[in-house]
């Protein structure tokens, strides 16, 4: 479904992504993992066509539609979470007849049913929750979810996470970004680990992976290329 090759991106003189090369197979869910400044929110935004690589190309099959929740979304302030997604309902040209019935399930099933809130009074959860929602607008087959569950109380990342593992058995395919590993443990197929923009190592679930748990196969791989 979609291929990176040999993607570099430098920013005066440092590289924030380094010749990094990874494909993504239709259906499962794909980890970006690293420590801050690893290069994975770069690497999204390369994919999506919001920076351009030095070097390298991208190959997404063609027709592909995608969803995008960014890790620090911003929405209109003056909207309400129902007007926020009805413009981008719009902007995505989904037909008028199926916008207030897609926005409204869309908004249940993140927890925001409530139109009467504007986005200036929602907490960071809610931005990051509507952020999900639209993201699944207009029903894309590729979703690029990065930091989905920061500033999400317990029971919500638990919820957010249990969604990703309901989309993927829906057969859609998500590339996820995400600190916390037990999470990505639960709910990813397999995942790259990176370091200075470098891909470090693979990952992936149910195989023997040496008998270490992705904890400690992220802490070796890192700590080591720290030494």
């Amino acid at each position: 479904m979609l291929e990176c090759k040999n993607l570099t991106k430098i920013y005066k003189n440092k590289k924030a992504v380094d010749n990094l090369s990874f494909s993504l197979n239709q259906g499962e869910v794909f980890a970006l993992l690293g420590s801050n400044g690893a290069g994975k929110t770069t690497t999204i935004k390369i994919i999506l066509g919001l920076i351009k690589a030095n070097s390298g190309k991208v190959h997404i099959r063609d027709g592909i539609r995608i969803g995008y929740s960014p890790d620090t979304p911003y929405f209109p302030p003056f909207l309400t979470g129902y007007e926020t997604m009805e413009y981008y309902s719009a902007i995505g040209k989904i037909p008028k007849d199926k916008r207030k019935k897609e926005i409204q399930s869309l908004l249940e099933l993140v927890g925001l049913s409530n139109d009467r809130v504007k986005v200036n009074n929602y907490s960071k959860g809610m931005l990051q929750r509507l952020a999900f929602a639209q993201a699944l607008s207009g029903d894309p087959e590729l979703l690029i979810l990065d930091e989905p569950t920061a500033g999400l109380d317990a029971l919500g990342r638990i919820e957010i996470i249990r969604l990703i593992g309901e989309l993927k058995k829906s057969g859609k395919t998500v590339i996820l970004n995400s600190h916390i590993l037990g999470d990505i443990e639960n709910v990813c197929d397999r995942g790259i680990i990176m370091d200075k923009g470098r891909q470090l190592g693979v990952w992936e679930k149910d195989t023997d992976n040496k008998g270490k748990s992705l904890q400690e196969i992220f802490v070796d791989l890192i700590g080591g290329a720290a030494e």
